[in-house]
């Protein structure tokens, strides 16, 4: 399969340099990833006003902020007031470990319970497309976004590819986070079953991307 041909649509927000839809992406039995249930980008505060109206405009169902709480504070999304907003870090307040550049792992392993409860939120907001993003829509971003294609029967190759879709990234550090995955997790099943999310939760996330 020519992976170029599935490649994410970049989506059309001036201020933010890293947004797409990952509608396309082929899956393990053939399927494909639904066009606009899950977009994910950089942050939005350098956002025009327009395209904060064309956002608001598209009705999202979901926007899924992973920042740190003194991110927000200090870069504050145009949409916290907005019914779709929620806050949904992803990272522990202190980080208890060094991150290395080749893997995110030790996120994986360190910060189970967040990654959870961000899961759910994708889970169960209302039907519509959903928005994921943190900083620079790589780190946090990559890693849920990661959990969340793997739900729906991505395969490596695929999500680190797009993952590398990300200016100055490589498909190494998510081939490697996806091995941990599976290696010490036994996979993303797994892995969110004992970070709180259900069967219904796992359901959920397919029925939401898959065309």
């Amino acid at each position: 399969m020519d992976r170029r041909s599935n490649r994410p649509v970049p989506l059309d927000w001036p201020g933010c340099r890293n947004a797409r839809d990952l509608g396309g992406l082929p899956t393990a039995d053939g399927g494909r990833i639904r066009a606009g249930a899950l977009l994910r980008s950089d942050g939005h505060e350098r956002m025009t006003d327009a395209t904060i109206q064309a956002v608001r405009g598209a009705a999202l169902s979901r926007i899924l902020d992973l920042r740190w709480s003194w991110e927000c504070a200090e870069f504050p999304s145009p949409f916290a007031q907005d019914p779709c907003y929620r806050h949904t870090p992803l990272l522990n307040d202190v980080l208890d470990y060094v991150p290395p550049p080749d893997s995110y792992a030790p996120m994986l392993d360190h910060n189970q319970a967040r990654i959870g409860a961000a899961v759910r939120a994708f889970a169960q907001a209302p039907p519509g497309a959903v928005v994921v993003h943190c900083h620079a829509g790589r780190d946090r971003t990559g890693v849920l976004v990661a959990l969340l294609l793997r739900l729906a029967d991505v395969d490596h190759e695929t999500i680190a590819d797009d993952y590398a879709l990300t200016e100055g990234c490589t498909p190494a550090p998510m081939l490697n986070t996806l091995a941990h995955l599976d290696a010490a997790h036994g996979g993303a099943a797994p892995y969110l079953a004992r970070a709180g999310v259900d069967a219904d939760d796992v359901r959920a996330v397919r029925a939401r991307l898959l065309a």
